[in-house]
């Protein structure tokens, strides 16, 4: 089994990461830390513990809340995409889980530092708990395996033009974990707008006697938009539990060792820059390609075989 630890902003995305994560035979879940994203931080602790329950989690899986902002800019919700309590509105019964009193940082220093096998971290929201623990506790980089996050994108983006939510939220923290030693594995926009579950079987798995399938056709009919200019519409999209699945099926998508950087100023600031280029060019003749970071980069997917990686991971096929 591989040891992992999730890092989310629960919104609907995140809630399918967590069910597949929890249910997947070949995960380990121990620990999630929560942080500010696609809603305040006290609704993402409090969303976490409800999915938690409804995926059918142990009761001493620890959550902790983390950062309740970006270390820099000013917290930016994502209503328009997962509604204004980031789970699309869905109401599920209150959990008797309590939060780590600790607080995410410790938690995971905790949690990394007391396992006997190095732990990969599965990041699904802006990295700010991520950067506060690597700059705070450097000693946790050598039991990480590595960081996969959901975040960046090698072509366009949806935060704006160019820069993906997760990174643009925050992305000092982004180019603080990408620089920290700690080896990284980008599942960004490239894969994560391919990967979608068609609408009938959505509202198949919404009407399913387990609970945790009935939750994931919920959140997985839940119409989005993208845009604030953008009317709603059905998308399927298993989103962050992509990343999850990625661990387990590797080989579902294709993938490249490439540099990569966060750009953090101008209308560029939270742009993933991949740099897919054969050769070098006159940055390098002129002494200005600094700042790039070498990474596993997921470029394409076969959504299909990722699709049911998911589907069998919830319990919703055999």
């Amino acid at each position: 089994m591989i040891p992992v630890i999730l890092d989310v902003d629960t919104g609907v995305d995140d809630a399918l990461a967590l069910l597949t994560a929890v249910r997947h035979p070949g995960l380990d879940l121990l620990a999630v830390s929560c942080v500010t994203g696609n809603a305040s931080l006290d609704r993402v602790v409090e969303n976490t513990l409800r999915v938690l329950d409804a995926a059918g989690a142990p009761a001493d899986i620890p959550v902790a809340a983390g950062a309740v902002r970006p270390l820099i800019a000013p917290p930016r919700s994502a209503g328009h995409v997962h509604g204004e309590d980031g789970l699309a509105g869905i109401v599920l019964p209150e959990s008797v889980r309590v939060p780590d009193p600790v607080g995410a940082v410790a938690m995971l220093r905790r949690i990394i530092l007391g396992h006997p096998q190095k732990v990969t971290i599965v990041a699904l929201a802006p990295q700010t708990n991520l950067a506060l623990l690597l700059r705070i506790h450097p000693e946790v980089a050598a039991n990480i395996e590595r960081i996969v996050f959901m975040g960046g994108s090698a072509a366009i983006g949806n935060a704006t033009a160019v820069a993906e939510f997760n990174v643009w939220h925050d992305p000092e923290a982004a180019a603080a974990v990408i620089d920290s030693g700690v080896p990284c594995y980008m599942y960004g926009l490239d894969v994560f707008m391919k990967v979608a579950i068609d609408e009938g079987q959505a509202n198949e798995l919404a009407s399913h006697a387990d609970a945790g399938v009935a939750l994931a056709g919920r959140l997985l009919s839940h119409r989005i938009s993208f845009s604030a200019d953008q009317e709603a519409h059905y998308s399927g999209l298993i989103g962050d539990a992509g990343a999850v699945c990625a661990l387990v099926d590797p080989d579902a998508l294709s993938v490249e060792h490439l540099p990569v950087r966060v750009e953090l100023a101008g209308y560029g600031r939270g742009q993933t820059i991949v740099d897919r280029r054969a050769r070098g060019g006159e940055d390098l003749v002129h002494g200005t390609a600094s700042g790039w970071v070498p990474m596993d980069v997921a470029l394409d997917v076969d959504a299909d075989r990722l699709a049911g990686v998911f589907l069998r991971a919830i319990g919703a096929e055999r």
